[in-house]
């Protein structure tokens, strides 16, 4: 089996594991909503075009990002594997740690409280540095190198419209508490120097 076809199944195997990480969230049964964000639904569709746009623009299944050595080629592949496990990783466990507060919608519900332990100690939205790292994951093994770039921007704008979108609700419901945090742990990327969004 080539580098590039090893590549290409580790990929779709990380995308069910992916997948079962971000469907592990237990019922906690009907919960009271307090205030919702709807603009953040703007953040969604272009989330979902930039994932339409690393599936969608692809170069042949099984062959390489770019015409490359055996080198490069495996380094990419140590790349896209370090960025599924990660990924599952941080989903799974902001899942597990948010419990009856995750929700796909931007919300603040009776009694939230404001999570940061487990990955919300490294990153304030693991989840969409999970969704970010199977987005290049994905782009490495399967996408046309040109159009990998358009596919990061769209997920970035759309992330940068969520996160806006879900800040105001959490400085709205904790004010300094959330600002404190904000000011402690970076927004996406672990270890960044953490920028506040308003």
């Amino acid at each position: 089996m080539s580098i590039a076809s090893f590549t290409f199944y580790a990929m779709i195997a990380g995308w069910f594991g992916f997948a079962a990480a971000m469907f592990a969230a237990v019922s906690h049964g009907r919960r009271v909503e307090r205030r919702r964000e709807s603009r953040a639904v703007v953040g969604i569709v272009l989330q979902m075009l930039a994932y339409s746009a690393v599936w969608g623009v692809r170069r042949h299944w099984t062959s390489p990002l770019l015409v490359q050595t055996v080198v490069p080629e495996a380094l990419l592949c140590g790349i896209t594997l370090v960025l599924i496990a990660g990924s599952v990783w941080m989903v799974l466990a902001a899942v597990r740690t948010l419990g009856r507060h995750w929700s796909l919608a931007a919300r603040v519900i009776e009694g939230h409280e404001l999570v940061m332990t487990g990955p919300y100690a490294l990153v304030r939205n693991p989840i969409y540095s999970g969704m970010l790292g199977m987005l290049v994951a994905t782009g490495i093994a399967v996408t046309a190198w040109w159009w990998l770039p358009f596919g990061v921007a769209c997920f970035a704008a759309g992330t940068a419209i969520r996160v806006r979108a879900e800040e105001r609700l959490l400085r709205g419901q904790f004010g300094a508490a959330y600002d404190a945090y904000a000011a402690r742990v970076p927004a996406l990327i672990p270890f960044l120097t953490s920028r506040r969004s308003r």
